[in-house]
């Protein structure tokens, strides 16, 4: 279940909040899973992922099994209405992103435009 401020705002499925839970683990930091938009990438726009130490006032969170997704408020305005996920097939293991408002992108699947 996806808890979050506004539940359109952005999602973790549960394959990706157990990904995050295996990293955080590892690596014995929070289960908080950060996603960013930063210009660049073959796109014009591309996402950032990395565990974050702590939710800052100004994020959005979601939350499924007790692992949070954040995104400040910049990057949520290109990712409204976004899903993450986490694949893994014999195209390799990685974050995905479901981006409602993405133009295009790039064969990546790490940038895009709107």
């Amino acid at each position: 279940m996806t808890i979050s401020l506004d539940h359109s705002d952005i999602a973790l499925t549960p394959a990706a909040a157990a990904r995050v839970a295996a990293i955080a683990a590892k690596q014995a930091k929070p289960a908080i899973l950060r996603l960013s938009v930063e210009g660049g990438g073959c796109s014009g726009f591309q996402y950032r992922f990395g565990l974050a130490e702590a939710v800052e006032a100004d994020d959005t969170v979601a939350e499924v099994d007790g692992v949070r997704l954040v995104v400040d408020p910049i990057s949520l305005d290109l990712v409204r209405g976004a899903q993450v996920d986490f694949i893994d097939n014999l195209g390799g293991a990685h974050f995905a992103v479901t981006n409602p408002n993405a133009a295009s992108g790039c064969g990546c699947g790490t940038s895009f435009s709107i």
